[in-house]
């Protein structure tokens, strides 16, 4: 997470005291606004703060190697309108067993994802961790979402997609401006392409739509 400190209380809020949730780490990823003093504030969580921004990837990595559970549940901390329901609703199909993997679909994703049904880039997991092979930190800044795909067909994983249509994440452009926000996303594109190759991309979600279950 990085300077997400003025959304980042209404995640907390839906997650702390959940009762399907054994431990919380927010990982900072050298941020520069108050994100520490306001994550403080808050009981019950570990709060791991890195000294410089090492990108999205590499932080899951540090937070991943902290955590002591076996089904990690993926966070995203800029959401807007998550509540506790959102987050039972994402861990209940691989809870139960009838998924080996759950991914949010949130209220405004890219119109096309929402029409096919699926974010195949979107933040918001849960999953067995014993299925992560690689070295998080070998991955591109933004690879880790496109990997965890490629893992989940390799291993022919059950897909549960959660529809949150009350959920939002702010655009880039938004959050940082036109222009640094156009550029974030043109890194964001490389750094999948850099994980897979760009025809790969459409093959997967072609593959996680077949593995897709209600």
């Amino acid at each position: 997470m990085y300077n997400e400190s003025a959304r980042v209380v209404g995640v907390l809020a839906a997650v702390v005291g959940h009762p399907l949730i054994g431990e919380i780490i927010v990982v900072d990823d050298a941020s520069t606004d108050d994100t520490a003093s306001v994550v403080s504030s808050y009981q019950g969580i570990r709060f791991i703060s890195l000294k410089e921004n090492v990108g999205k990837t590499a932080a899951l990595g540090v937070g991943m190697h902290a955590s002591a559970g076996s089904h990690p549940l993926l966070v995203d901390g800029d959401l807007l309108g998550l509540t506790s329901g959102h987050v039972t609703d994402l861990i209940l199909p691989v809870a139960e067993g009838r998924a080996e993997i759950s991914i949010s679909l949130r209220g405004n994703a890219p119109r096309l994802w929402r029409w096919i049904g699926l974010d195949y880039i979107s933040g918001e997991r849960v999953f067995s961790r014993n299925i992560l092979g690689k070295q998080l930190g070998e991955l591109p800044r933004f690879g880790f979402e496109v990997y965890l795909n490629s893992l989940c067909i390799k291993e022919n994983w059950r897909i549960a997609v959660v529809k949150w249509s009350s959920v939002k994440s702010p655009p880039k452009a938004r959050k940082y401006g036109l222009l640094k926000g156009l550029r974030a996303d043109v890194r964001m594109i490389q750094d999948l392409t850099k994980t897979v190759p760009p025809f790969g991309l459409l093959v997967q979600i072609i593959k996680m739509l077949h593995l897709r279950v209600k």
